[in-house]
């Protein structure tokens, strides 16, 4: 079985959700060996605490941070880095050195609302003010480029007449990024175990 490290900054849903696919047996080539948050006060610290997860918190800027995570994905022999919520762009020599072995989850179709200042409820502030009538969430591999790594899985939500961007993000993480993000983690964890 791989070492995944999940990377964080903030609540810690979709953590949650790879935590509770590893223990039904939908993630089952790698499992969850470590947390990191860029953020000390993140409640995914806690989720992790919760369930025996080991956590490490850097909050240091730039290329120290990038150092400091490469030492310590190397100390606890990671093999696939996934993006939960994560809230640093990371630099194309750390992408390049973890090629195809980063995910990340998206809250929009892509190559609808993404790039660069895309994130979080914002994204579903974009497709409201659009109009779409669709929208969903990718995982996809990362690399320098802000959501610009080939896409692994998508899946569509509907959006509803009234939805605020609060209860779409909702949506979206209930009924598209909490299934794909382990349905991809297990995914490249398996590509990797056969090389």
């Amino acid at each position: 079985m791989l070492n995944i490290a999940v990377l964080v900054s903030g609540g810690g849903t979709n953590l949650q959700a790879l935590i509770d696919a590893q223990q039904s047996g939908t993630i089952k080539s790698g499992k969850i060996a470590l947390v990191v948050s860029s953020n000390s006060n993140a409640y995914a610290l806690e989720r992790a605490k919760n369930n025996g997860i080991e956590t490490v918190v850097i909050e240091k800027r730039g290329a120290e941070f990038e150092a400091e995570l490469v030492k310590t994905l190397e100390a606890h022999d990671i093999s696939v880095i996934v993006l939960a919520g994560f809230m640093r762009i990371l630099s194309g020599d750390f992408t390049a050195r973890y090629a195809d072995r980063i995910i990340n989850v998206h809250p929009s179709l892509i190559p609808s609302f993404c790039g660069k200042g895309a994130y979080g409820l914002k994204v579903h502030e974009m497709a409201l003010e659009y109009g779409v009538k669709v929208t969903g969430a990718t995982v996809h591999y990362v690399n320098e480029i802000p959501d610009g790594g080939s896409i692994i899985l998508q899946k569509a939500v509907e959006i509803q007449e009234g939805d605020t961007p609060q209860v779409l993000q909702k949506r979206v993480m209930e009924q598209a990024e909490w299934k794909i993000l382990p349905q991809a983690t297990e995914l490249v964890c398996q590509k990797w175990s056969e090389k």
